[in-house]
């Protein structure tokens, strides 16, 4: 593998990682002894091809599923940190999640404030300020009283992005998160992510959009399980490890101050 990147503080921290779906006879090795160090206040976008593994790799990070080797978050061993705290630094959005239809907007953003709360106790002043907050940022706020089952896939896509918001984790991990979104919404949720890295936070992303995600500061490479590259979006090294891992499909090119790959069209004989 190879690794090119600044030198910062790592949020996340993941050695000897392997890890295996299904069960019985019919369990298949989807991670193979991955290492990697994921720096804190960036943005670190996970690449590759369908079935290299990304989003396994994902809830590893997040303690969602079981594997061998260990996982540190912000210095800590995950597995040894209490549930409450977890949920407090690490917040998670996952692909096709699903909410109680008959909760409102309001409700299911809540929900992100449950890691701060004391038991059975009210929303705060502050978790209601928070909601609010993550709300706007994710242009929800008008639908507040609106029931979930309501919403169009885009719609809900935004307040689930505002549930984990909400929680003020210093450590985010969205799988797909532009999933259902429309061109005007993923440029607002680009927005949100370099709001959130310009205060501090971490995020980690998992992303078909290529040139999306050539937006991070960091590209994480994934091909069959293990990945293959780590480095800046901007190094020509990085491209070169995108070109080869999509079989030199798409080419990356700068095109108004920032990269976009383009597909490669196959050459008439």
């Amino acid at each position: 593998m190879n690794v090119t990147f600044a030198t910062h503080s790592i949020a996340v921290h993941a050695h000897s990682i392997s890890a295996s779906l299904g069960n019985g006879a019919a369990k298949t090795g989807v991670l193979h002894g991955i290492d990697l160090s994921l720096p804190a206040g960036r943005w670190t976008s996970i690449v590759g091809p369908n079935g290299a593994g990304k989003s396994t790799l994902l809830k590893v990070l997040a303690g969602l599923l079981p594997h061998s080797g260990t996982v540190d978050l912000l210095g800590q061993p995950l597995h040894n940190l209490p549930n409450r705290t977890r949920a407090r630094q690490l917040a998670w959005l996952g692909q096709n999640e699903s909410s109680g239809d008959d909760l409102t907007v309001l409700d299911v953003a809540m929900l992100g404030r449950l890691p701060h709360q004391p038991w059975l106790a009210a929303p705060s002043v502050a978790d209601h300020a928070a909601v609010e907050q993550a709300l706007r940022a994710t242009q929800a706020w008008d639908w507040r009283c609106r029931a979930l089952g309501q919403l169009s896939g885009g719609e809900r896509q935004r307040v689930l992005l505002a549930r984990a918001l909400a929680v003020q984790a210093q450590v985010l991990l969205m799988d797909e998160p532009l999933a259902n979104l429309d061109p005007p919404h993923q440029a607002d949720w680009l927005e949100v992510v370099q709001a959130l890295v310009a205060e501090g936070k971490t995020v980690v992303s998992v992303l078909h959009e290529i040139t999306m995600a050539l937006h991070a500061d960091e590209l994480v490479v994934m091909a069959q399980g293990r990945v293959t590259h780590q480095g800046l979006c901007a190094d020509a090294a990085t491209h070169r490890a995108l070109e080869a891992v999509f079989d030199q499909r798409i080419a990356i090119h700068a095109l108004d101050g920032q990269w976009v790959a383009m597909p490669k069209t196959k050459t008439k004989n």
